[in-house]
């Protein structure tokens, strides 16, 4: 199914929480030949909301985060949109595009919790990580069962030990940026794909 320049949307939260997941989106779906994308990619100074979309439809699948769309801990306490907001614009997507071929999937922590906050998703089974990291590549297997690329869930760990070895040195190179920087992502993708090309065969 996904061939080896096939691009994937990842819509995830940018928090210190998720950094450990963020890492293990990278690793797990550059372990299936996919290209990983994101918001963090787009410039300043462009119409955010256009160079989403654009971003969108560049992408062969998507895969939508929602295990922490709740109240952030910073007053005035507000629950996170930018979520469920681009999973609304990649469905829309998908159902107006002419290619009739992209795919989206939803990810969740904990059961049921989709049900109650996005009952119009009613009837869309989400792939439930339980909030680790060996949840997710389990449900990374599951979503890209028809890839011709299958790595191991080992596999996709050795590759996440690889970047975690890595990853000083490649937020000493990006100066004071964080890890959700374009930059540091950029570097990480790369990292990623480098590593999954000579452990995945």
């Amino acid at each position: 199914m996904p061939k080896p320049e096939a691009e994937v949307f990842l819509n995830i939260p940018y928090d210190k929480r998720f950094e450990r997941l963020f890492r293990a989106y990278i690793c797990g779906t550059s372990a299936f030949g996919l290209v990983p994308r994101a918001t963090l990619e787009i410039p300043g100074g462009a119409r955010r909301l256009d160079r989403i979309l654009e971003l969108i439809r560049s992408c062969k699948y998507a895969i939508h985060d929602l295990s922490r769309v709740e109240l952030d801990r910073t007053p005035p306490l507000t629950p996170r949109f930018n979520m469920p907001f681009e999973l609304g614009l990649s469905v829309a997507h998908e159902k107006a595009s002419k290619r009739g071929r992209d795919e989206w999937f939803v990810c969740e922590s904990m059961n049921f919790r989709l049900a109650k906050s996005l009952s119009d998703l009613n009837g869309t089974d989400p792939y439930i990580h339980g909030g680790i990291v060996n949840g997710l590549f389990g449900q990374l297997g599951n979503m890209f069962v028809r890839s011709d690329r299958q790595p191991s869930i080992q596999q996709m760990w050795t590759i996440y030990r690889e970047m975690s070895r890595a990853l000083p040195v490649i937020l000493h190179r990006a100066g004071p940026a964080s890890l959700y920087s374009a930059r540091v992502f950029k570097d990480l993708c790369v990292l990623a794909s480098a590593s999954a090309d000579r452990i995945v065969v």
